[in-house]
Formats: structure tokens, C-alpha cells, sequence
């Protein structure tokens, strides 16, 4: 079963991380978030991906191509430029699809543009977005109910104090926010069977509004809800947190062994 991982986009919120580098390929500890992303399907046995990829796609391209090298010890012979591998580091059994959806595609265009290259229900997630998702869990639930979309609904990590405002606009009560009092959103982590082709008409076409709105409408969007751990990476404060999770051996994404 193919994993897609939309990797096209801007990264703007991030700014200080994508003037570089495209956004999945921020890094958390030694390796990129698209890394963290396509370890975590793999320890389920999903390991067959297709990365749409767009804005510096050169470098996510690169990073592919170079994958085992990067990730292994080899000595250099400078003398007559012979390479010997001295110890295979990579670990991976990734089948790996590298398609150019353009740098300006939105995210419906870019999954359009995956077409020829999906037969058969897929996972589709986004490439900045770590989980703990029960991804076995995720499918059963999908192939149960026959419809067209799954999708992860989750409660965002609280980040701001809530407030409780007089008309005259004084405040009334402050409490920080628990997860239980936001609302669930669009997690990522999802379940689609081809027919979803039908719902997206071109590179503007942005899958998060009229897509998904229809496909609710006609009641073909479900909603997986997770309690557990979820994370994107949106700014600066997201990468730090994520990453000191998992310089400090907990991160709740690593369902894998070293």
C-alpha cells in the first residue's frame, strides 16, 4: 500500500528554517522530519512511498539519491579515487517516488498530478506533521465504513491562554487551555480510495476547501479520532519542542529500533 507525502509546499510560517531547504526536510535531531514521517510508516510495514514534491524539490531529490552514502561509513582512496563501503548504515527497505508537482501546485493539484501513479487506496499525510497514530487502526476503520476519505481528526496542543471577555472588554477569567477544550482538526493521516480523483479539477485546486467540504457534504469524509500523541511543525517554537523530544529519548513518533 503507497504512503504519499505532500512535500511541495513553501514552508513560509518557518521562514527562518526554508530559505535553505524545503520545510520536510527541517531537521530533528540528525535527519529530517520527512525522515521521522516515512521511519514511522515503515515500523507498521508501509514502506512503498511517493513524495510530491515542488518548491526546492531538487533537494529533497538529492537527498534520495545520496541516501545511502549519507548513511553509511566509507573510506576514499585519494590517490586513485576508488570509494569502499566500510559499514552499511542505512536500514531502510523504502521504495521511493520522487514526483515534480510543481513549485506553485496547491495541495489538490499536487495529489492530481499522483494520478497515473495511484490504483489502489493509499495513505496521504503531510510532510511536516509527526503522530502516534495507530495506522493499523486507522485502516481497519477505513476498509469498515466503504467510504470515500478517512482523516485523523486530532486536538492541537494548547498554546495560548483562554479568555472570557465583558462587553465593556474587560477580562473576566483567564485559565490556560487543556487539549480537551479545543476542537479536533485536520491531523493528516489519511485513508483515500482513488474515487477521490473525481473531487479535484486542477493545480489550484486546494484539497482542504472544496474537496474535502463536498466530500462531507455527501457524506464520504470520516473522521478517525486520536487521542494521542500529534505534532506539526509550523514554526521555530514546533521544531524545538520536536526536537528536544527526541534529543531526550522521548519521543512518542519512534515506534522503531535502531
Amino acid at each position: 500500500m503507497q504512503t504519499v507525502i505532500l512535500c511541495g509546499g513553501k514552508g513560509t510560517r518557518l521562514s527562518e528554517e526554508t530559505t535553505l531547504r524545503p520545510k520536510p526536510m527541517v531537521p530533528v535531531g540528525r535527519h529530517p522530519i520527512l525522515w521521522h514521517i516515512m521511519k514511522y510508516f515503515g515500523s507498521y510495514g508501509f514502506q512503498d512511498f511517493t513524495l510530491a514534491t515542488g518548491h526546492m524539490g531538487d533537494y529533497i531529490k538529492n537527498y534520495f539519491l545520496h541516501y545511502a552514502e549519507l548513511n553509511s561509513d566509507f573510506e576514499v582512496d585519494l590517490a586513485t579515487g576508488k570509494i569502499s563501503a566500510l559499514q552499511r548504515g542505512s536500514k531502510e527497505d523504502w521504495k521511493v517516488r520522487l514526483i515534480d508537482t510543481g513549485p506553485d501546485t496547491l495541495t489538490g493539484g499536487r495529489l492530481l498530478r499522483l494520478k497515473p501513479h495511484l490504483k489502489e487506496p493509499f495513505f496521504l499525510t503531510y510532510g511536516d506533521g509527526v503522530s502516534d497514530v495507530d495506522l493499523n487502526a486507522l485502516l481497519k476503520f477505513h476498509k469498515s465504513h466503504g467510504k470515500l476519505v478517512t482523516m485523523t481528526a486530532v486536538r492541537p496542543s494548547a498554546r495560548f491562554g483562554g479568555l472570557e471577555i465583558h462587553d465593556d472588554g474587560s477580562i473576566k477569567m483567564f485559565r490556560e487551555k487543556l487539549p480537551a477544550d479545543e476542537k479536533f482538526v485536520n491531523g493528516g493521516f489519511m485513508v483515500m480510495e482513488p474515487g477521490i480523483f473525481k473531487y479535484l479539477e486542477n493545480d489550484e485546486t486546494i484539497l482542504e476547501r472544496q474537496p474535502m467540504e463536498k466530500l462531507a457534504a455527501e457524506g464520504q469524509l470520516m473522521a478517525f479520532q486520536h487521542q494521542g500523541f500529534w505534532q506539526c511543525m509550523d514554526t521555530i517554537r514546533d521544531r524545538e519542542l520536536l526536537d528536544d523530544l527526541w534529543s531526550t529519548k522521548q519521543a512518542p513518533w519512534k515506534h522503531w529500533q535502531d
